[in-house]
C-alpha cells in the first residue's frame, strides 16, 4: 500500500498540516460555523422573510452590481497600469507606483469621507458634473474602483516583470504584429494572474464598508448596500437577521469566487496545456 504522503526533503508535515489546520479552523471555520448557528435560530419563515424584504432585495442588487462593475473596470486599468509600470520609463516613476498602494494604508472612512467632498453636488469635481455621482450608486462604484485598484495592479505586476522578453521577440521575428504578440503571446501568460486580481478586487468591494458609508447617502432602495443593513440590524439588536443578511452573502460570495477560481484553473490549463 503506497503511503498517503509523499516523502519531502523538508521534515515536519505533519505538525506544519495541523498548525495549519488549527489557525484555519479558529480564523475562519470557527466564525463562519456561529454565522450558520445564530442564523438557525430563526424559523424558515422568518429567515426566507428577512433576506426577500424588498430593501434586502434591493440592496444585493447594489452591492453585487457595483462590485461587479468596479472589479471589471479594475481588471481592465489595472492591467493598463501595470503595463505603464513595468514597461516604461518616465520621471517620478517610482512616486507613482508607490502611490498605486495608497489605499491600502489610507483608513477607509478617510478615503469615503475625501471622495464625498470631491463628488459632492458642492465638491471640487461633483459641481463641474452635469449629472450627480455622491449619493448615487455610480458613488459607490467610484470608491470601489478606488480601494480594488491596487489588489489587480499588483498581481499582474510581478507576473509581467518575470515574463521573458525574448517570447515576444520570436513572435514578431516570426511575422506578427503587436495586437497579435499581445494576443497569442503576453494576454494567455497573465491571465490567470488577472483573474486572481478581478476576484480579490471583487471580493473586497462585496464587502466593502467605510469607503462606501459616506458617498452612498444610504437611502433606502436608492443607494444603500447589505453591509449597512446588517449593522443597522446590529444597532437594533437583531443579530439573527443580521447573521441571516449575512449568510446570504456569504452563499453568494462563495459561489461567485468559486466559479471565479474555476475559470482561473480552465485559463491557465488553456494556455499551459500540460
Amino acid at each position: 500500500m503506497k503511503p498517503f504522503v509523499k516523502p519531502s526533503v523538508i521534515p515536519g508535515f505533519a505538525l506544519a498540516l495541523g498548525f495549519t489546520l488549527l489557525a484555519l479552523t479558529l480564523v475562519v471555520l470557527l466564525p463562519l460555523s456561529g454565522l450558520f448557528v445564530k442564523t438557525a435560530t430563526l424559523s424558515f419563515a422568518e429567515f426566507w422573510d428577512t433576506v426577500t424584504d424588498p430593501r434586502a432585495l434591493h440592496a444585493y442588487y447594489i452591492s453585487f452590481t457595483t462590485a461587479l462593475v468596479a472589479a471589471l473596470f479594475n481588471m481592465v486599468f489595472g492591467l493598463i497600469v501595470a503595463w505603464v509600470l513595468v514597461r516604461y520609463d518616465f520621471p517620478l516613476k517610482s512616486l507613482f507606483d508607490a502611490m498605486v498602494d495608497l489605499p491600502f494604508a489610507l483608513p477607509t472612512a478617510v478615503a469615503g469621507i475625501a471622495l464625498t467632498a470631491l463628488y459632492a453636488p458642492t465638491g471640487w469635481i461633483g459641481q463641474m458634473l452635469p449629472f450627480k455621482v455622491a449619493f448615487t450608486p455610480l458613488g459607490i462604484t467610484i470608491a470601489l474602483i478606488f480601494i480594488g485598484l491596487p489588489f489587480v495592479v499588483r498581481t499582474v505586476q510581478p507576473v509581467l516583470e518575470d515574463m521573458e522578453r525574448e517570447w515576444e521577440e520570436a513572435a514578431t521575428s516570426l511575422g506578427a504584429n503587436r495586437f497579435q504578440v499581445f494576443r497569442y503571446v503576453i494576454f494567455p501568460h497573465i491571465t490567470p494572474a488577472l483573474m486572481t486580481g478581478f476576484a480579490m478586487a471583487f471580493a473586497r468591494a462585496l464587502g466593502e464598508y467605510g469607503s462606501v458609508i459616506f458617498i452612498a447617502g444610504n437611502m433606502p432602495m436608492v443607494s444603500e448596500i447589505v453591509p449597512l443593513l446588517i449593522v443597522m440590524k446590529l444597532e437594533q439588536y437583531d443579530y439573527a437577521g443580521a447573521t441571516a443578511l449575512a449568510l446570504v452573502m456569504l452563499v453568494f460570495s462563495f459561489f461567485m469566487l468559486l466559479t471565479i477560481n474555476w475559470l482561473q484553473k480552465w485559463s491557465q490549463n488553456r494556455a499551459f496545456p500540460r
